[in-house]
């Protein structure tokens, strides 16, 4: 069953997962404070325990209420990419359910432009739900869903998921692009949406 908006705030308020579209591929959104809607979530992706899951935020304003800790080349990649494809892995101390966090505390953290997700994020915080993870919607291993069709053909069958039926399908492009500014240089842990020759004379810059 696809949920409107208003509808698929209460579906994750309850610790359902959602699928949503991005300007890339199709995410599943949790409650990323929730221990029971992550658990789900990973059991629905077969994903290893090892593996963090990242989380989708209204914009850079948004960092500091979680507990991020910012610094000024992560602030320079937001100001330059965000919202976009951009993936930051930042320091936190803020609390997340069990598996949000890396070893050493960090977490992914994504700011979409795409209407959808973006409102779904906005909805979400107001009413004081989330923030969602915004990992893809596959299960491990496989392709991430890039159209609606797709996206309801993974989450079919499972009660504890559903699929946001409202507005525009996702852009159907790769992954975003994932940069791990936690150390002295940012490092790029995976490339993806976001243009190497857009992002790599910035890093570049920070990196001199």
């Amino acid at each position: 069953m696809d949920l409107a908006i208003d509808d698929a705030v209460v579906w994750i308020a309850g610790g359902g997962v959602l699928a949503y579209p991005t300007e890339t591929v199709w995410g599943l959104g949790a409650d990323a404070h929730s221990d029971a809607a992550v658990a789900r979530l990973r059991a629905f992706k077969g994903r290893s325990d090892a593996a963090p899951i990242s989380i989708l935020v209204t914009g850079f304003a948004a960092l500091a209420a979680q507990g991020f800790r910012v610094g000024a080349a992560a602030s320079r990649l937001a100001r330059d990419f965000w919202p976009g494809p951009l993936t930051l892995v930042l320091p936190c101390d803020g609390r997340f359910a069990d598996g949000i966090a890396r070893d050493d505390g960090a977490v992914g953290v994504r700011c979409s432009p795409h209407a959808v997700a973006s409102a779904i994020a906005l909805h979400c915080e107001r009413a004081g739900t989330g923030p969602l993870t915004a990992t893809s919607c596959n299960a491990s291993g496989d392709p991430p869903a890039r159209t609606r069709d797709a996206a309801q053909r993974v989450c079919g069958g499972d009660r504890h998921v559903r699929v946001l039926g409202d507005g525009a399908d996702a852009g159907g492009g790769a992954p975003s692009t994932v940069v791990d500014v936690t150390g002295t240089r940012p490092r790029v842990l995976r490339w993806g949406a976001l243009a190497e020759s857009a992002l790599r004379p910035v890093l570049e810059e920070l990196a001199a």
